[in-house]
């Protein structure tokens, strides 16, 4: 790693091995101050949300469902870039090739998959059908291993819930490393890892372990293709906080596209980005303004996250949910707050944009925590 990379960051082990932890407590700042810093959404940003309101309402005029391409199964490089305003976004991807258009991920099964695309008027391709003959899903290999009882209980309603319908529940990935590390050493970790594995006894849980580091190694590539094609190399670490929040989305970026839990959470990123706002204040690189402007348009990317479900599980919950969970504040285990001024700036973006249950931002609270925050 060059000085240049790690220029302005306190020097710590987490620069030897993967440790996002170790690089939060060495460089974040508490805030126990109050709201008066913050910034309104600039005319950019309130002309980029105008525009993704008329979205949001014909998709609504449209049944919940603005358009599904039916030909292409999602994945990280299936898809053209797509934007919402390609002059004036200051993050961009999405997760097809158009904002809210929806893809089709039948790993989980192809029976919610079908039923998704007929309820909204359309009819998955002879194409993708064909392609998943010679795939087992998710939900081909659950109902495999049911006993009789358990398929009984599941077809008369006793026991509901059993992960048969998509492939995955909850999923947190920490995307934060892609932007303080880069994805070459990110691959590079993993290969590590691989060649030590390789070295002890191939029983089955270290061939079916080799298998997935592969599979890991395999789409980190991929990720750093999928950024090329928006025009960024994400091999390197990032070097400055818009960097930080590009590289961060499209790690999270990239696992939507490739995953369909129910719940995909973001983690903790704002007292991670934070160190970086924080930086490039201190350089003169960004103003409050600007520092705000960039959270607020990361904001609008995560809002326009969808994926393909059926009308009976969205009506369970309140709209078109994703659970993007962003943890926001909580107390360390040293006794001192994770309250930073992007925690306040992340809870802004409901006065600059408006309200809505994506990202869904979940305050960890403590009596500990700063009274202003409290209040606020």
């Amino acid at each position: 790693m060059t000085k240049q990379q790690w220029e302005g960051f306190r020097p710590g082990a987490w620069q030897e091995t993967i440790d996002v932890r170790g690089f939060i407590q060495a460089n974040y700042t508490p805030y126990k101050g109050d709201e008066r810093f913050l910034a309104p959404a600039t005319e950019r940003t309130q002309n980029l949300m105008k525009k993704l309101e008329n979205l949001f309402a014909l998709e609504r005029e449209f049944g919940g469902v603005l358009d599904i391409d039916t030909q292409t199964v999602t994945s990280l490089l299936n898809y053209k870039p797509g934007y919402l305003d390609r002059e004036n976004e200051i993050i961009v991807g999405l997760q097809t090739d158009r904002p809210l258009k929806r893809g089709v991920n039948p790993f989980g099964g192809l029976r919610m998959t079908r039923d998704a695309c007929r309820a909204y008027g359309y009819e998955l391709s002879r194409k993708v059908e064909d392609e998943f003959l010679y795939r087992t899903t998710h939900n081909d290999g659950v109902f495999r291993v049911y006993n009789e009882e358990t398929r009984a209980a599941r077809h008369c309603g006793l026991i509901t819930g059993l992960p048969d319908a998509y492939g995955r529940g909850r999923i947190i990935g920490d995307y934060r490393r892609v932007a303080l590390y880069g994805v070459d050493r990110l691959i590079e970790e993993k290969r590590k890892d691989k060649r030590e594995k390789g070295r002890g006894v191939m029983d089955v849980d270290a061939i079916r372990l080799q298998e997935e580091l592969f599979q890991q190694i395999n789409f980190l590539g991929k990720l750093k293709e999928m950024a090329q094609m928006y025009g960024f190399d994400i091999s390197e670490p990032a070097q400055n906080a818009r960097e930080a929040v590009q590289w961060l989305y499209f790690g999270y970026l990239g696992a939507i596209k490739e995953q369909n839990g129910a719940a995909m959470s973001l983690g903790r990123v704002s007292t991670f980005l934070d160190i970086y706002f924080e930086r490039d204040l201190r350089a003169g690189i960004l103003d409050e303004t600007g520092v705000q402007e960039i959270l607020d348009d990361f904001v609008m990317k995560l809002r326009m996250a969808r994926h393909l479900r059926t009308p009976d599980y969205n009506e369970l919950f309140g709209g078109d949910p994703m659970w993007i969970t962003e943890s926001v504040g909580g107390m360390g285990e040293d006794g001192r707050t994770l309250v930073t001024k992007s925690s306040y700036r992340m809870l802004h973006t409901l006065y600059n944009l408006g309200s809505s249950p994506e990202p869904n931002l979940t305050v960890l609270w403590s009596a500990a925590l700063p009274e202003p925050f409290k209040r606020y």
